[in-house]
C-alpha cells in the first residue's frame, strides 16, 4: 500500500489531465488520511503480534522502528503538511509558495518505512 500510494499514485496524480493543484491536494489529503488509518490499524496488529511473542530479536527491533517512523509521520510531519496544504489552498496563487521541506522529510521517512517493512518481512521467515 505504501509503495502504491506514496511512490506511484501521489506523484502521478498531478500529471493527469485536468487535475489542478487544489484538486490534487484535496485528493491527496483523503488518500493519505485513509492510508494512515489503515497503517495505524496494522501497527496495532503488529504490537499485538509482538506482545504474543510472534517476533523475536531483529524482527522486534524492526517492528519498533516501523512504529516510530509511523508516529513521526503522523505526529511531527503530517500536521506541518496539512498546514502547508491549507496555505496553498487559501493562497491566491498557491503554486508560488516555496517548496516544503516537510514534504521531503515525509518522503524520506516513507522510504525508510518501506525498507524497514521489507526487511521485516524477510527477517520474519
Amino acid at each position: 500500500m505504501v509503495i502504491g500510494i506514496s511512490f506511484i499514485e501521489a506523484p502521478l496524480k498531478f500529471r493527469a489531465p485536468g487535475v489542478t493543484i487544489p484538486l490534487g491536494l484535496g485528493i491527496g489529503r483523503l488518500v493519505f488520511r485513509a492510508l494512515n488509518v489503515v497503517e495505524s490499524v496494522l501497527a496495532v496488529g503488529l504490537v499485538v503480534a509482538v506482545a504474543l511473542g510472534r517476533f523475536a530479536g531483529l524482527a522486534r527491533s524492526l517492528v519498533a522502528l516501523a512504529l516510530v517512523l509511523l508516529v513521526v509521520q503522523l505526529v511531527a510531519i503530517r500536521p506541518r503538511l496539512n498546514r502547508r496544504t491549507d496555505r496553498v489552498l487559501n493562497a491566491p496563487d498557491g503554486a508560488d509558495l516555496p517548496r516544503s521541506r516537510a514534504h521531503v522529510a515525509y518522503v524520506a521517512v516513507e522510504l525508510l518505512k518501506v525498507v524497514t517493512l521489507v526487511v521485516l518481512g524477510i527477517a520474519n521467515f
